[in-house]
């Protein structure tokens, strides 16, 4: 059996966990403290960060590279178009959210709410709270210029792109800091993927001292 080493709501260890369960792979999740600096950890991975899988015999990690051997190993459900182009787009949207959207909204926001008080780091940046929750909008509304021209954020078909979308969301909404009534079709999305059955065991993580908001689990919400 596959063995995940991740923290529930990172959506970078979610997202691997998406690509995991749409290809029916059975894994073994352990929760990582990684910030605690544990020596079998870091032999593991000496970055000191999760995700870390072992899949195959092999430890990997990033969430990247990860995903990408999942996929050119199990590349049934597809994932990653093989049109180069497609692919192209999949990627930079894929980048976008574990780049752009993670530094500019997750890391403002759950990194502060949550992160913060689970390591012991002390109280949120109020600054960058405030600075995360004006960012989200920007980026909600450029889902919804995409949801608008497409069936998916990357085209025709549901992606990896999706699936690093939704992982940061859904990371995001257990902290109730998504606004769904910003946007009908993001919402409407979001609804569609949630329902996934992939989506099940992300939507039963539970984080002690931190309660998730009574619509998180709920497919109708």
């Amino acid at each position: 059996m596959a063995r995940l080493f991740h923290v529930p709501l990172s959506p970078f260890c979610r997202k691997v966990r998406l690509s995991l369960a749409e290809k029916k792979i059975e894994v073994e999740l352990v929760e990582e403290r990684y910030w605690e600096a544990d020596p079998d950890f870091l032999r593991r991975n000496p970055a000191g960060k999760v995700p870390v899988l072992r899949l195959d015999g092999i430890v990997m990690s990033e969430s990247a590279p990860i995903c990408e051997y999942i996929e050119e190993t199990r590349p049934d459900p597809v994932l990653l178009p093989s049109d180069p182009a497609a692919r192209l787009e999949v990627r930079r949207l894929v980048n976008w959210f574990d780049d752009k959207f993670h530094n500019e909204v997750t890391s403002k926001l759950l990194y502060e709410r949550v992160n913060k008080k689970v390591m012991g780091q002390g109280f949120p940046d109020s600054r960058n709270v405030k600075d995360g929750a004006k960012a989200i909008k920007y980026h909600l509304d450029y889902m919804a210029w995409l949801l608008d021209h497409r069936r998916w954020l990357a085209g025709d078909a549901m992606t990896l792109a999706d699936f690093a979308a939704a992982a940061h969301l859904s990371s995001l909404d257990y902290i109730s800091d998504v606004d769904w009534n910003r946007s009908d079709v993001v919402k409407d999305w979001y609804a569609k993927i949630k329902s996934r059955p992939a989506f099940r065991s992300i939507l039963a993580d539970q984080v002690p001292g931190f309660p998730p908001p009574r619509h998180y689990n709920d497919l109708d919400f």
